[in-house]
């Protein structure tokens, strides 16, 4: 892997921990318990995506 993809990977990594941490701070302020749940599915689907970047490495 060269240098310019491993940036590649460092930033789309980067971005689903961002993801991540947004869903999150949201969820925990969402007061409607259907919305709370979608946040919390969206949040899930960043990790998933965090996780299958990470092992590709």
């Amino acid at each position: 892997m060269t240098g310019k993809e491993l940036m590649y990977v460092e930033d789309a990594l980067g971005h689903e921990q961002y993801f991540q941490t947004q869903c999150n701070e949201s969820a925990e302020k969402i007061c409607d318990k259907e919305l709370k749940a979608f946040a919390q599915e969206i949040e899930q689907t960043h990790r998933t995506l965090y996780n299958n970047f990470f092992h590709l490495l």
